[in-house]
């Protein structure tokens, strides 16, 4: 029983240290992705959808698919979409636009989030299962009718207390990362929201009803 415990020890360690891998793979792909996604902020995006706006307001709809050709950020290529697709019609291509973003952008993000919020859940429960065994195996000494070994319940109280602190560090970063990427989200939906509001008053003229 002994030799069990040690090795099922070895094993909840071993869990542990992929979900704090995997959580922390989650967290630094999606802010990558939201980074490469967005705008820095609102001025750099005012900056070229003013640039945007000119070429529309000239007929010039090469130029302006140009300008967003070479820029893999959600905004250009949303933008290009639309403009490479403004025979469908304003209130289809607007809705296409919506659903492309959902797609192509939130759903990755979602996805990769999703994840997260699965390792902040399961990193304290598998801290919890090892400190059942700890304290299983405390108890076991303790009701073996031989001789206390101290040493060795004192090694199983401290696998208790060391898996519940490893779950604990690992959910409570993830937690505080995710509540930072979901403001980071939410400010990236607002603004690819105006600038579609702004390019759809642009082409509104452009596109048939």
């Amino acid at each position: 029983m002994e030799v069990l415990f040690t090795y099922l020890g070895y094993v909840v360690y071993v869990v542990l240290a992929l979900l704090a891998l995997w959580g922390a793979y989650c967290v630094i792909m999606v802010w990558r992705r939201v980074s490469q996604t967005r705008f820095a902020d609102e001025h750099e995006q005012d900056e070229f959808m003013t640039e945007l706006e000119e070429t529309l307001a000239a007929h010039n709809f090469n130029a302006a698919t140009e300008l967003c050709d070479g820029d893999r950020r959600a905004m250009p290529q949303l933008a290009m979409y639309a403009i490479n697709n403004r025979e469908l019609g304003y209130e289809k291509v607007r809705r296409r636009v919506g659903e492309r973003f959902q797609q192509d952008v939130m759903s990755d993000i979602e996805h990769r989030l999703s994840w997260v919020t699965t390792v902040i859940k399961s990193a304290p429960m598998i801290g919890l299962l090892g400190t059942v065994m700890g304290m299983m195996g405390a108890f076991a000494n303790l009701s073996s009718g031989e001789k206390v070994d101290t040493i060795k319940m004192a090694e199983d109280i401290q696998f208790a207390l060391i898996t519940t602190a490893c779950g604990l560090a690992i959910a409570v970063p993830l937690v505080l990362c995710s509540a930072s990427i979901n403001i980071r989200l939410t400010k990236m939906e607002d603004l690819i929201g105006s600038g579609l509001g702004r390019l759809f008053e642009s082409m509104k003229s452009m596109i048939p009803r």
